[in-house]
């Protein structure tokens, strides 16, 4: 069997020497190039034609989320960054990252950090990023202040008998950033029902992610606060799990709870889903994006006995298309739906309950 041939990014030479000296030691895995600055790894990228990219966001020259940005465009690559960025300019860098295409992000090993550990975590974060066939994502050809397109609400047909929703629940994993940031901005700053949102993006790199989300979004965003009351019906905005933290609906309040993960994930989208069909039910509309494994699939299932729009995002524009495939296969998706379509399908999920009001 082949090795998966590795391009480690990294300003620091001893943190890239002590990457490539772990990443070498792996019979798999075979270090094919080392960069110091960005315009270098860029150059390698087009040359080697690595199967995999650990990115330091900090860099020379080029930044971590220009280099990803001319990758995921121009020659599409598997990266994960490997970072220490933890304060909050540095860490909506990595946000930009990963919302321009990059799949995962790992912390540095720290001295008080059992080395071993750390170790092991960084091997099979590049072996789990590097089977990933990623998709291409045209912000590096339109700039990072570009705004992607948003489409109109006719691009979804709204299924007979769609109810009005009093709550939409999203969730999402790999590829998850990207995905929510084009949904969002396809909605307007008045759009009338409220949103729950769960995001697998582990401490420390998700203490901010809803501040960095809000400035990319035309809907306010936040994080939940615990025992607040469920978000009425005209109250627009995004309500998020905060990292390590599941997030659900008990007697019309959010509550927050450190309890078991589900599906190796805390917050668990199962968690909040399965909550919401015992809550509300058929005044639930539900989308499960892009994302690896299983979590979300049980929940976007009883949601969908409970009489829910469920959605799950099509294969074609999903970067992992693990989560949804598991939800579609078990009949948990009423639909079907491509990332362009999602915020349209949304729309007439808010558009039912205005026609639902004039009568």
């Amino acid at each position: 069997m082949a090795k998966t041939r590795v391009l480690v990014v990294e300003d620091s030479l001893t943190v890239r020497k002590h990457i490539i000296e772990v990443l070498s030691a792996d019979p798999d895995l075979e270090v094919v190039g080392e960069a110091e600055d960005g315009k270098r790894a860029i150059e390698l990228c087009q040359t080697l034609r690595p199967d995999i990219i650990t990115l330091d966001m900090m860099l020379p020259v080029m930044s971590g989320v220009a280099v990803t940005e001319y990758v995921m465009a121009y020659c599409p690559t598997p990266i994960l960054i490997v970072s220490a960025s933890t304060n909050r300019g540095e860490l909506y860098k990595t946000y930009d990252a990963l919302s321009a295409g990059a799949l995962d992000v790992l912390d540095k090993s720290t001295s008080n950090e059992d080395d071993a550990f750390w170790e092991r975590k960084l091997v099979s974060a590049v072996k789990i990023a590097a089977r990933i066939k990623v998709i291409t994502h045209i912000r590096g050809k339109i700039g990072s202040m570009g705004r992607l397109p948003t489409y109109p609400s006719t691009c979804f047909e709204s299924p007979n008998g769609l109810k009005p929703g009093r709550i939409i629940a999203i969730g999402g994993s790999t590829g998850g950033p990207a995905a929510i940031v084009e949904i969002l901005r396809g909605l307007t700053a008045d759009f009338p029902v409220p949103i729950l949102l769960v995001i697998h993006i582990s401490n420390p790199f998700g203490s901010a992610f809803a501040e960095w989300l809000d400035a990319q979004s035309p809907l306010p965003v936040r994080y939940a606060r615990n025992g607040e009351p469920l978000p009425r019906l005209g109250q627009p905005g995004v309500v998020m799990a905060p990292p390590g933290q599941h997030l659900l609906v008990q007697h019309e309040r959010l509550s927050l709870t450190s309890g078991p993960e589900r599906n190796s994930c805390r917050p668990s989208v199962d968690v909040l889903f399965e909550s919401l069909a015992q809550e509300l039910g058929d005044q639930t509309a539900a989308c499960l994006l892009t994302g690896m494994g299983r979590d979300g699939a049980a929940g976007l299932l009883a949601l969908r006995h409970a009489g829910a729009l469920t959605l799950a995002q099509d294969q074609a524009s999903s970067v992992v298309f693990g989560m949804p495939k598991e939800a579609i296969q078990i009949g948990a998706a009423s639909r079907v739906v491509a990332l362009t379509d999602i915020a349209s399908a949304l729309i007439a999920v808010a558009h039912t309950n205005k026609s639902r009001r004039k009568h």
